[in-house]
């Protein structure tokens, strides 16, 4: 991405978490310091936030022919724990990583950045409004507040068309206000859902390795009010 404004700020670890666990494309709040966690995940207990949560994230990633994808993946490693002493146990999926760089990026009404690969492995959370992602396969993804996407694709290769990386803009009449997180190393470059480790997520990574789903777009649904 080529943001209009940028503020940057410095940060571990931590704050891949609380960006990632807390902001996601649905957010739980942990139960009471005094309530147990939950045996059995249920719709019911899932939609309020008492059983394990799963945050879904669109991993844009680069494949050894150096084209650029985009990949609905599942962040599922959830742990029921405090995050500090005197904090009351909630549902924490820590990403480790040696350092990471927080930016906040607003970008105006009909704001659109070209062909270009993210400067560096991103996890993006839209804030606010509405923004697009197109990839080189064809796939143009629309997401808003709480949809979250991870950018992966450096080291692409140009096409015929001389296009690398992605395209992305805003959607609407809203400006599009994103949260980043920046990270020094991609732990699942050249991969999609690089950060899934569940049988249940590999096993769909091998069953939609058999199709092809180029030149799709997908919207996804405006946020519940």
């Amino acid at each position: 991405m080529k943001p209009r404004t940028r503020h940057f700020l410095s940060a571990g670890a931590s704050l891949v978490l609380t960006a990632v666990a807390v902001v996601g494309t649905t957010c739980y709040a942990g139960p009471g310091q005094n309530e147990q966690k939950p045996r059995a995940s249920t719709a019911a207990g899932r939609a309020s936030g008492q059983d394990k949560p799963a945050v879904a994230y669109w991993h844009v990633w680069t494949d050894e022919n150096g084209v650029s994808h985009q990949k609905r993946c599942e962040l599922s490693d959830f742990e029921f724990q405090s995050i500090s002493v005197g904090a009351a146990p909630s549902w924490l999926d820590r990403l480790r990583t040696p350092g990471a760089t927080v930016l906040f990026v607003v970008q105006p009404v009909g704001w659109v950045g070209e062909w270009h690969e993210n400067p560096k492995p991103q996890w993006i959370v839209p804030l606010s409004g509405r923004w697009f992602v197109e990839t080189m396969d064809g796939k143009r993804v629309e997401m808003g507040p709480g949809e979250v996407s991870f950018g992966g694709d450096q080291n692409t290769k140009p096409d015929a068309q001389g296009r690398r990386g992605h395209r992305s803009g805003t959607v609407g009449n809203q400006p599009s206000i994103n949260l980043i997180v920046q990270l020094e190393k991609d732990p699942g470059a050249g991969r999609p859902c690089g950060f899934a480790t569940t049988s249940t997520t590999k096993a769909r990574l091998t069953r939609d390795q058999r199709t092809s789903n180029a030149g799709v777009r997908i919207r996804t649904p405006h946020p519940m009010n």
